[in-house]
């Protein structure tokens, strides 16, 4: 069977991905990983499904110490010092409330609670067993859901803020989350700034339309989330101050926060998490402290250091028989003119994010 070259370009760092496929048995050289490549994509091979820890419970106190209790009026919100080990539970009194959500790691505020990192790893509606996710460069698990009666929680909308209601309803004041939210981590010491987009507990969204929708909730009184602290947190919930939005059915109410020390069965369902080295702390920064000053002032000293620049090509020579090639004129994308060199380095590597990063 004839064969066919194709030269493929290839940058330091895709070459090192496909060398340590190489290296973990997946083929034997570049054109039979190429090859593989082409005829898993062609026959639709499924994602490998995402490994699931089941601790065994069996035996485990499932009884929680109530530390204390604090009900949050409308328009109002708290700041909580959680250590770790602590649960907080965010119920419902009336029903129908969405509460937003923010938390900081207690012993350096910068590292807040993300909504994007947690977005990418446990979608637009994260839930029961699902983690709040820390902000690059940090990017640590900061706290475990452990219940959600309702589970129907949003990671997609940003908070509410004055000008919302201001620019698109007239308001020159009103309740918003933001204000809210800045308020109650202030007893803190922490500014308006320091507000970062929050988990909307209790809110219902989806996507249609390449838009997001925001629906009326169905919460009932006792309807409850439940927290547990990874590390010592301030944990900032606030009554989402949206009554003239579907957001919590046109209308303000109480919440009630509840403090647990979590039982052992609360600590044995987290799943265990394996730590990176790019998890990094201000200790790894190039430049470790806060900037005191408002005024941006460029540094005479600085001199860039980029990772892994500059980006260098190689060429690597792929021979496919002609079976493969015809699959590789099947799958192109049509978005790289004549270069079958191009369209081949996309099917390798949309094949390996389908072979070795689960669903």
């Amino acid at each position: 069977m004839s064969q066919r070259l194709i030269r493929m370009k290839l940058n330091q760092q895709q070459q090192e991905l496909l060398e340590r496929t190489l290296r973990g048995g997946a083929a034997p050289d570049l054109s039979a990983l190429a090859g593989l490549a082409l005829r898993e994509q062609a026959a639709g091979a499924p994602r490998p499904a995402a490994a699931k820890e089941t601790p065994d419970l069996g035996g485990l106190s499932d009884q929680r110490e109530l530390l204390h209790e604090y009900v949050m009026e409308p328009g109002t919100g708290k700041a909580l010092e959680l250590a770790q080990g602590r649960v907080l539970r965010i119920e419902q009194i009336e029903g129908g409330q969405c509460v937003d959500f923010n938390c900081f790691n207690l012993h350096d505020y910068k590292e807040f609670m993300h909504t994007g990192r947690t977005r990418t790893l446990h979608g637009l509606n994260p839930g029961p067993g699902d983690f709040l996710w820390s902000a690059p460069p940090r990017e640590r698990a900061m706290m475990f859901m452990l219940e959600d009666t309702v589970r129907c929680n949003d990671v997609m909308f940003p908070r509410c803020s004055a000008n919302l209601y201001e620019s698109v309803y007239g308001f020159h004041e009103h309740t918003n989350c933001h204000d809210i939210q800045a308020e109650a981590q202030r007893e803190f010491g922490l500014t308006p700034d320091d507000v970062h987009d929050s988990f909307n507990l209790f809110m219902c969204t989806e996507v249609h339309g390449g838009r997001g929708h925001i629906h009326r909730q169905s919460s009932k009184p006792g309807d409850h989330v439940d927290l547990l602290a990874l590390m010592d947190l301030l944990a900032v919930p606030n009554v989402c101050g949206a009554d003239i939005m579907r957001t919590s059915n046109f209308a303000l109410k109480p919440v009630k926060l509840s403090v647990y020390r979590a039982s052992a069965r609360d600590l044995a369902r987290v799943p265990t998490l394996r730590h990176y080295a790019t998890q990094r702390t201000p200790a790894d920064f190039k430049l470790a402290q806060i900037k005191a000053d408002r005024e941006l002032k460029r540094d005479p000293s600085y001199r860039p250091q980029f990772t892994n620049v500059p980006i260098c090509l190689s060429d690597w020579d792929i021979r496919l028989d002609d079976a493969d090639y015809a699959l590789l004129k099947q799958q192109r994308q049509g978005i790289y003119g004549d270069s079958d060199g191009d369209a081949l380095r996309d099917v390798i590597f949309s094949w390996w994010e389908t072979r070795f990063i689960p669903a």
